[in-house]
């Protein structure tokens, strides 16, 4: 009762402002909606009526969602970048719009900042630093930063967290868990928005980004990926200036990458820029498996060697070995026209349900390809053959794949970037070389062997564990046999000739792991 009642007065604030933006409920799913949800939300627009604001006339519910999240403070706030993130749980209209939701706030002072960083760093400050800024270069939900001097006279910049960060997100999620508990429970149309695993998401998300340790782990990581041309790079990480709430990098200059015109007249030139953009993001993706997975604007400079610096490393995405195969697998289906191979891989990788028919979504593939074969690439986006993919995926209820999701939202501001740089930018031609590179990997010979080779390394490294339970099997058996529970034993009874079955293949496989310890004694 306590619980709810505490949990009640935090949420209330939150419920009055998604009213006043008018954000409350969906008015689509209003009918839908329990009688006493139907009722608080009258009431609730009601009381609140007067007090709307004119800057929301117009907009969709996704940009008054955006507006009511973003005035909330920094949980929402990244609750709304992660449902961009999410257009399964949310739509996609909705999740366009939250990808604006901008991630600034009010700095806190210069002073807790240095504060913060003696305590982290545990030493002094003029041990560590011969000067830091007081205004801070940029303010964000989660952290700020502040352009420094070292003492050995490096200029670096140096990220802090927000004093009390911590324990403000616990407040917010534990009310956010409560809440979505109760609409889980009690609002059946929420149900498909999956509220738990929202909140669960959001909860591993933002306290990953609250170590700022995993964000340096990160920027070296990617860094080590990148090409060692320097044509794209990565700010090194300062690890003796660098703690949990404290990241220091070098210091990025350069010119903003979505300042067009100023790009030009430093006389570098856009059309390279978009092209490097787009093949070192799919080199990271398809290539590594790592990618930054937050390459907006604001995260991308141009040096004055005509280098783009990545910056930001606090969102990143992973694609297994797998998973890449898989994509592999998929493009070669579309460039080939072969939908029912593709449609075959889905179910091979158990995305599509077994219950769905392969060659029903075979033709909804089709449907998404066949148009696309008869035009000049230059008409084709990326982006919105993937989103075209992304709604057949949902019409036939397949697992939503959250690595791809994640590309898919980044693929999208990559092409917004580069299409800002170079309006005439034919996306596929420029994509081609590394995909067809990255093809040619997967699918050769060595890289067959070499996959085969790591699969017999893993069973290798798994055999000391099953001989292990051989041996606790062993020890189970006294001299009146096995002891078995009695519904295991009924179990058995009931079911004699499988058992016998799976009788002989243990037997085989005990021999097998007698053969295999002889030949390595």
């Amino acid at each position: 009762m306590f619980e709810a009642l505490r949990h009640g007065f935090r949420l209330f604030r939150v419920a009055r402002r998604l009213a006043v933006h008018d954000a409350l409920f969906p008015a689509d799913i209003e009918a839908e909606l329990p009688a006493f949800a139907r009722l608080g939300r009258r009431l609730m627009a009601l009381q609140l009526l007067p007090r709307r604001r004119p800057e929301l006339e117009g907009k969709s519910p996704g940009e008054r969602l955006a507006l009511a999240l973003g005035s909330l403070g920094p949980t929402y706030i990244k609750l709304g970048q992660s449902l961009a993130a999410r257009p399964d749980l949310v739509g996609e209209p909705v999740a366009r719009a939250l990808a604006q939701l901008q991630d600034r706030v009010p700095p806190f002072p210069a002073e807790e900042a240095k504060r913060i960083i003696e305590y982290e760093l545990m030493h002094p400050l003029g041990e560590m630093f011969q000067s830091i800024d007081d205004v801070p270069v940029a303010a964000a939900s989660i952290a700020q930063v502040h352009f420094a001097v070292t003492r050995e006279g490096k200029a670096v910049a140096v990220k802090v967290l927000r004093p009390g960060i911590e324990a403000a997100f616990r407040r917010d999620l534990d009310a956010l868990a409560w809440a979505a508990g109760f609409a889980d429970r009690h609002i059946p149309p929420l149900k498909r928005l999956r509220p738990r695993d929202v909140v669960r998401t959001l909860a591993e998300v933002s306290f990953l980004e609250m170590d700022l340790r995993l964000e340096a782990a990160a920027a070296s990581e990617l860094a080590l990926s990148l090409p060692g041309d320097g044509k794209v790079r990565a700010p090194a990480v300062d690890w003796t200036r660098t703690a949990r709430r404290v990241l220091t990098v070098d210091r990025v200059t350069g010119l903003p990458i979505g300042d067009r015109a100023a790009l030009v007249a430093a006389g570098h030139d856009p059309k390279a820029l978009a092209t490097r953009l787009m093949q070192s993001f799919l080199d990271q993706a398809l290539g590594h498996g790592f990618f930054h997975a937050d390459l907006h604007q604001g995260n991308l400079f141009v040096g004055e060697d005509g280098a783009i610096v990545v910056i930001d490393f606090g969102i990143m995405g992973r694609l297994s070995k797998a998973m890449r195969r898989f994509m592999a697998e998929t493009l070669i289906g579309f460039i080939t026209a072969d939908y029912l191979r593709v449609a075959r891989v889905h179910a091979e990788a158990g995305i599509l349900p077994a219950s769905k028919s392969v060659e029903l979504f075979a033709q909804a593939l089709r449907s998404i390809g066949e148009p696309i074969l008869g035009k000049s690439t230059r008409d084709i986006s990326i982006a919105r053959l993937l989103q075209q993919l992304f709604m057949v995926t949902e019409t036939f209820a397949m697992e939503t794949q959250p690595d791809l999701l994640l590309l898919q939202k980044t693929m999208v501001v990559v092409e917004g970037v580069c299409g800002t740089l170079d309006p005439d930018m034919n996306i596929w031609e420029v994509s081609r070389p590394v995909v067809e590179k990255w093809l040619v990997a997967t699918f050769s010979p060595e890289h067959r062997l070499l996959d085969a080779a790591e699969g017999a390394a893993g069973i290798m490294r798994r055999l000391p564990g099953l001989i292990d339970k051989l041996d606790r099997l062993g020890a189970q058996v006294t001299e009146n046999g096995l002891r078995l529970h009695p519904e295991t034993a009924r179990a058995i009874a009931e079911g004699q000739a499988v058992t016998q079955r799976r009788l002989w293949w243990a037997v085989i496989a005990l021999a097998a792991a007698v053969v295999v310890l002889a030949v390595f004694d």
